[in-house]
């Protein structure tokens, strides 16, 4: 039999079916995609797979009648969450509390991860990994009740060692002008150890000769982090960032609810308890999706907003 000419072989490959390639991918990566495959699951099952319920918002929910008796409304949630007098209040609560944190919380790790990249005693080092970890495996009701004990006006620790010196004790819990802030002291405590998890990792990908000829030529350490620890993991602070402004509508709804009393609701209430309270305890299950569904889509148009300028500004964005 004669071998067929290169045109003949290209024109046969041409004629091959588009998804052949890709089961090819598959069957011969199988084993790595079934690595995934919880992945997969988890989000398929958990993330896509309720976002039907989506559509709950455009109706007045009845569990009894359930989602197909239940009426259309259209717009209607939407319209009386905009004209709510407390649709303003509940969103300067929740971007001025993320201000906060982004301002303060996010730098931090990036701090805490430089600084603990310069230990150069290994077993010191990860002793200071391990307390600013910790504080992360602890439930917002342990970290409620420990800023309880600590900053009560009757047991609270602080107060007590304030009256000791004559004192008048301070409502650090009901004070609203304390509030903000010991929502972002509290976040700060709880995860920004293990934020440093991530850029620890993105610096430990640093080829060592950089640093080794910054030395040769006179580099201060300073001079090492600004140079070369810095724009090493710029990516990843890029990344985290995008994603974090993404985030910018939810605030973490256990804290805040457990950090809420009567006297600090003002600047207490954010979309997420009031979505808990309008939809659990008051049962309007619609007015809870549309908050919801609101704060959805003002976290997609800040991703995809952050992401073009950041790509304009010539750097790597998240897609």
């Amino acid at each position: 039999m004669h071998e067929a000419l290169p045109h003949q072989k290209t024109i046969a490959h041409s004629r091959a079916p588009r998804g052949f390639g890709l089961w090819q991918q598959l069957i011969k990566y199988r084993y790595i995609y079934l690595l995934t495959l919880p992945g997969m699951l988890y989000f398929i099952l958990f993330k896509f797979g309720p976002m039907w319920g989506l559509l709950i918002s455009f109706q007045d929910y009845n569990p009894f009648q359930g989602f197909w008796g239940s009426e259309w409304v259209g717009f209607k949630h939407f319209r009386e969450l905009f004209v709510s007098e407390y649709f303003y209040i509940m969103a300067r609560n929740t971007f001025l509390i993320n201000i906060f944190g982004l301002v303060f919380s996010f730098p931090l790790p990036i701090l805490l991860a430089l600084m603990l990249n310069e230990i150069r005693h290994e077993a010191f080092k990860r002793i200071n990994q391990t307390i600013i970890y910790l504080p992360h495996f602890l439930s917002w009701v342990v970290v409620a009740s420990m800023t309880f004990f600590m900053l009560s006006t009757d047991v609270g620790i602080i107060n007590k060692i304030m009256m000791g010196f004559g004192m008048k004790p301070v409502s650090f819990l009901s004070n609203p002008n304390y509030f903000w802030g010991l929502i972002t002291a509290q976040g700060i405590w709880k995860d920004a150890g293990w934020g440093t998890i991530i850029f620890l990792a993105a610096m430990a990908g640093v080829d060592p000769q950089r640093y080794e000829a910054a030395v040769v030529d006179g580099a201060s350490r300073l001079r090492q982090i600004w140079h070369i620890t810095l724009p090493a993991i710029r990516p990843t602070i890029i990344i985290l960032l995008i994603l974090r402004l993404g985030h910018i509508a939810d605030v973490g709804f256990e804290q805040l609810l457990l950090m809420q009393n009567s006297l600090v609701l003002p600047v207490a209430e954010v979309f997420d308890t009031y979505a808990f309270n309008q939809g659990i305890v008051r049962g309007q299950i619609s007015v809870g999706v549309a908050v919801g569904m609101f704060k959805g889509l003002v976290g997609l148009v800040l991703v995809m907003s952050s992401n073009f300028i950041i790509k304009k500004m010539g750097h790597e964005g998240i897609y």
